[in-house]
């Protein structure tokens, strides 16, 4: 098969299409063949050498995929209603920028009706990511305001369309007037432009005695703003650390408001975690997506050939939601 493998770390040239072997479905797992391969901002991490492959994962880039089964374990097929020919998209530790991809069975979900391959290959990283966090970690509960950092970002486009589909208000920031009006069109009640507001600031403001819950991709100086701007009983949830991993934050207002400060890491959980995710998602968010509740949001789409490419857009942040490679 053909795959786009990391030569080197380094720049987004030393992404190369070649030949490995086709990979082969063991128990419990099915062997997809792709049609299209999400790239995610994790990719890049691994392309640079800053996000170590988890042991007994594919060095292949690539965490999601959509395409038709192959073949693989009949039993767990059928125990999840899955057989050969039927299209699926899946969350995978690895090797999802190929032809073929294996996947725990657990983790794949039938492709959304309408929607296409492109469309299901955004799905998996956001939407397990979002939901993992923001509904089962933290809980935000119907009523309660949420304060997505970067709401154009492929979990921004994400967790904004589910909280709000859920019953929940949201208000996003975003660097650009641009990507602040997109965060409104995907139904943000409120978006910041970080770059000439301060986010706290106007975040206290428009949600009164302050926000609920906060979903943060930056950490670093964020932290003690975010602390700031949480109402009493709030929770903040770290998902990545692209403002860096260290944080001075006042304590105080920890303990007087009885804040809730977590994070997690969702490549490296097992398999059974993700499954009990992904049984979440099929009951209480594909739904939405298949009545257009919830809809895709795609930037841009490139041949997996030009991967490079992709993930120079990737580090642009032009980007407004996800960014999807093909396989002819």
């Amino acid at each position: 098969m053909k795959a786009v493998e990391i030569s080197a770390y380094g720049k987004p040239d030393v992404l190369r299409l070649g030949e490995r072997p086709d990979p082969v479905a063991g128990a419990g797992e099915l062997l997809i063949r792709v049609a299209a391969s999400g790239v995610n901002r994790p990719d890049v991490l691994q392309r640079t050498g800053n996000y170590p492959v988890p042991p007994g994962a594919s060095d292949i880039p690539g965490l999601e995929v959509a395409g038709e089964i192959v073949s693989g374990d009949r039993e767990a097929m059928a125990q999840a209603g899955f057989r050969p020919g039927d299209r699926v998209c899946a969350l995978v530790a690895g090797g999802g920028y190929a032809q073929l991809c294996v996947a725990p069975v657990g983790q794949c979900l039938p492709v959304p009706k309408g929607l296409t391959d492109i469309e299901a290959a955004s799905l998996p990283e956001t939407f397990f990511t979002v939901w993992t966090n923001v509904f089962d970690r933290v809980r935000l509960q119907p009523g309660e305001t949420l304060l997505v950092q970067g709401g154009t970002s492929g979990i921004g486009v994400t967790a904004i369309q589910m909280a709000k589909a859920l019953g929940a208000k949201v208000i996003a920031t975003a660097g650009t007037d641009e990507k602040c009006e997109a965060c409104r069109k995907l139904g943000a009640d409120h978006a910041i432009n970080y770059k000439t507001q301060d986010f706290a600031v106007e975040a206290r403001k428009l949600a009164g005695d302050g926000v609920n819950v906060i979903l943060d991709m930056v950490a670093g100086g964020y932290v003690a703003r975010e602390v700031e701007c949480l109402a009493e009983d709030g929770r903040l949830v770290i998902i990545a650390v692209q403002g860096g991993v260290k944080s001075e934050f006042n304590a105080g207002l920890v303990l007087r408001k009885r804040l809730v400060i977590t994070g997690s890491t969702l490549r490296p959980r097992p398999v059974a975690f993700k499954a009990d995710i992904a049984r979440s998602l099929q009951a209480k968010v594909w739904p939405l997506l298949e009545k257009g509740a919830i809809k895709p949001v795609i930037h841009s789409v490139f041949p997996a050939a030009q991967a490079a490419k992709a993930h120079e857009l990737m580090e642009s942040n032009q980007h407004i939601g996800k960014i999807v490679l093909t396989w002819e």
